[in-house]
């Protein structure tokens, strides 16, 4: 007898509470690499996408299944995957993941190399007004993901809502924002993706009996499990799943001019100009909706320049681009009743129907309204070919705002459904028009498309989100690289936020300052604000200024080396920030969003309260650190008080890291990737490191693909008498490389080296006594490989 309640609890503890008591086994059947289970009151359909990710669909009867997905683009491979009879049980088997099939009572569960990761609970269940499915969860699990939400890193114990909608001036608690996705991430490693785009709610174990639970209006019943040996892996298997991001424009790394907002051409060209004056780099500026009216309300729609505003629009972006400045316009859903565009978007049928098909019409803020209904082909043409005019007078970047849609009411009816079905996908498949468009017509551009709303999967269309109007305030500033390590978690990996801040009208240095230096290590440089308050640096007084001007002048440094987190991005979907406990599994990392990795070899810790002189800073373990400003070195696994200075925040380099750095420029276009300082930072703890960079031309669109590009990589091996360097590069099929200027600076040296030689050359250096580094000028054929050897005392 106690060797069965020792059986009973063990599988209790691997599957959970058993199912819907009413749903019954009836047979199963695999073929054509899909897993058929009859029970009582359904079908499950379960198709393996590869050895990491497996979908299960619930078919209610009498309903039929829906293939189609808003999110996925993967095609499952067929795999090796066995049906094996176990008894009461069934187990269908990849090489990882396995799905647990219990009779009697049924039940289904899922586990990667036979280690559990969860279960259904009740499974799908229909209730009066949502259906829902429902999953075990164990106790101690921390949990991820809902999309953009300012709520602490763990998101366990919410109900969050499914439904786009904007928080103005919000600052460190929202639970409801701009981008909702239903997406979970466990502290487990494993991901639940719920492939439904209908409003519900993701229920994140709210009743604390350890269920997770979704809920949604309508739709398809199917979600996908998604594991792991990394989290690094989990997110390159997720945007396998859901689409790679394809790299931005180089510019778009740069430093932007933006606030709500330019009134007049006059006004652009007078901003730039100062920019250049004060030789403060900067790569974009972005228009709001003055562009196109004078007010702020009666105008959405128009779409069009404002002659009396902007006389010539058209050589004002000429000019603007000759000063390698790029524009970015505004542009709403929105068609006003009183815009220039009403009737026209009317007599072609472009707007959203009410129920007798007439355009559903109806108030909010800026005006009397229609709705783009973008899922009618007449609408999605009509939309593109205003962006198309304008891409054709020069604009390179599309700015959607709104696209929640901000107000969107349940009665509007689109070609493809209800305003409820298809509200979270709006902003999603508004990027896709963009980005299809683009394909069309400009196929060998990159789209830049900054989007407020979107939902799993925008990644793919190239969208850039940042994280709404958030409050200018302390409060503000810290909820932001919690939200942005979270999207990244979840694809979107540009997430980041108006720098300085956007609603209100507190005007201060010390904030503004701290913001825009957190701002050089998150994806996009964009201060933008409303206009009660300066955004811009060239505005603020001149100390204000001179400290703004540092921050973004070593963005440009970095350009090299943030280029190449772009390329990880693409490649392998890695975010650009990433959270402690991505390499560090400390308990206490699991929720910690203060501190956080740039990339592979940063570590940053932005300042987000007034008046700090000094922080208590956790080292990530099995590294050494150094202080990127001042060389000390720190030992991982610790806590250290490290002083804070004015002029930046705390920021360290792994012992080991080569890091690509930039000359002085003033906008990305005065970049030369083929002359460079590359910083290696040399520790004996570190016998081996590598590094890389990847470069292109930074404007083709899809060169990795194309073979117009090149990958270097450095290698370092270290004893204690000498230290190896090598240089190899691969050169895609149509990339023209060329040598390389290469500054070498070794840091931590210990002293001069006795000699360093390339091929028993002996080669000229610098040793600085003061910095502890040497400096050694390169010139780099890469058709071949480099090889240095540095002799220690």
């Amino acid at each position: 007898m106690k060797q069965y309640l020792v059986i009973t609890f063990l599988l209790s503890l691997t599957l959970g509470f058993s199912q819907n008591p009413n749903r019954t086994f009836e047979s199963i059947a695999y073929k054509n690499n899909v897993l058929d289970i009859k029970v009582s009151d359904g079908v499950y359909k379960i198709i393996p996408f590869s050895d990491h990710i497996i979908e299960t669909t619930f078919i209610p009867e009498g309903e039929v299944y829906n293939p189609n997905s808003h999110a996925v683009v993967l095609k499952p491979e067929p795999i090796q995957a066995k049906l094996l009879n176990v008894g009461e049980s069934f187990k269908f088997q990849t090489e990882g993941i396995t799905v647990n099939i219990q009779k009697q009572p049924f039940q289904i569960s899922y586990s990667y190399k036979g280690k559990p990761v969860i279960s259904e609970k009740k499974g799908y269940v229909k209730n009066d007004s949502l259906e829902t499915i429902q999953f075990n969860l164990t106790k101690d699990e921390v949990l991820y993901g809902g999309g953009a939400r300012a709520l602490g890193m763990n998101r366990r114990g919410y109900r969050l809502e499914l439904y786009n909608r904007a928080h103005y001036g919000y600052e460190t608690h929202s639970e409801l924002m701009n981008y909702t996705m239903p997406i979970v991430l466990s502290s487990k490693q494993y991901m639940v993706h719920f492939d439904n785009a209908p409003i519900g709610f993701l229920d994140l174990d709210s009743n604390k009996d350890n269920t997770l639970t979704y809920e949604t209006i309508s739709g398809r019943k199917t979600y996908q499990v998604i594991v792991g040996d990394s989290w690094t892996d989990l997110i390159d298997y997720y945007t396998d799943l859901t689409g790679k991001q394809p790299m931005p424009p180089r510019w778009a790394l740069g430093n932007f001019s933006s606030r709500f907002g330019y009134h007049s051409q006059k006004e652009v060209e007078a901003t730039v100009q100062k920019f250049r004056d004060e030789e403060i780099p900067l790569d974009a500026i972005i228009i709001d909706i003055f562009w196109f009216g004078k007010d702020i309300q009666g105008h959405m729609g128009n779409l069009e320049f404002l002659k009396d505003s902007f006389p010539n629009p058209t050589q004002m972006i000429k000019d603007l681009k000759s000063d390698h400045v790029n524009t970015v316009l505004v542009s709403e859903p929105f068609v006003l009743t009183t815009s220039k565009r009403w009737e026209d978007a009317v007599d072609k049928g472009v707007l959203a129907k009410d129920s007798i098909g007439n355009p559903f019409i109806y108030d909010f803020y800026f005006g009397n309204t229609g709705l783009i209904d973008i899922y009618n082909p007449k609408g999605k043409t009509w939309f593109w070919t205003i962006y198309k005019d304008l891409t054709d007078i020069g604009v390179t970047g599309i700015w959607g705002d709104l696209g929640e849609p901000e107000v969107h009411p349940s009665a509007l009816l689109h070609a493809t459904g209800t305003a409820d079905e298809v509200h979270n996908t709006y902003g999603h498949d508004w990027a896709r028009l963009i980005s299809e468009g683009y394909k069309a017509d400009f196929p060998n551009q990159r789209p830049f498309v900054l989007m407020r709303a979107g939902y799993s999967g925008s990644q793919r269309f190239g969208m850039v989100p940042w994280s709404g109007d958030v409050n200018r305030t302390w409060g503000g500033l810290q909820s932001q690289p919690e939200i942005a390590l979270q999207m990244g978690m979840q694809g979107l990996g540009y997430m980041h936020s108006d720098l300085g801040g956007f609603a209100g009208n507190l005007q201060d240095p010390e904030l503004y300052t701290r913001w825009l230096q957190y701002g050089v290590f998150q994806p996009i440089y964009r201060p933008h604000a409303q206009e009660d308050v300066p955004a811009e640096p060239i505005f603020w007084d001149d100390h204000t200024k001179a400290l703004a001007k540092k921050s973004i002048e070593l963005r440009y440094k970095l350009l090299p080396y943030n280029y190449h987190l772009s390329f990880q991005n693409h490649k392998n979907g890695t975010p650009l920030m990433r959270p402690l406990f991505f390499e560090d599994t400390t308990e206490a990392l699991k929720t910690e969003a203060s501190t956080y990795f740039w990339g592979d070899n940063f570590l940053v810790s932005p300042i987000m309260k007034s008046k700090v002189t000094s922080k208590d800073l956790y080292f990530p373990k099995d590294n050494a650190w150094f202080d990127f400003y001042t060389g000390e070195k720190f030992f991982g696994g610790q806590t250290a008080t490290v002083n804070v200075a004015e002029d930046n925040i705390p920021t360290y380099v792994r012992a080991g890291a080569f890091i690509p750095m930039a000359k002085s420029m003033q906008s990305t276009k005065d970049y030369d990737g083929n002359v460079f300082e590359l910083h290696y930072y040399h520790d004996a703890s570190v016998e081996k490191s590598i590094g890389q960079l990847y470069n292109d031309d930074g404007v083709t669109a899809n060169a990795y693909k194309k073979g117009n590009y090149e990958l270097l990589t450095f290698e370092s091996e270290t004893t204690p008498s000498k230290i190896e360097i090598g240089f190899e590069a691969e050169i895609g099929s149509t990339y023209k490389s060329q040598s390389k200027m290469i500054d070498l600076v070794v840091h931590h040296i210990g002293g001069k080296p006795k000699w360093i030689k390339s091929k028993r050359k002996r080669l000229e250096f610098t040793y600085n006594e003061n910095k502890n580094t040497v400096t050694i000028p390169l010139e780099w054929n890469t058709a071949k490989e480099l090889q240095l050897n540095i002799k220690l005392k």
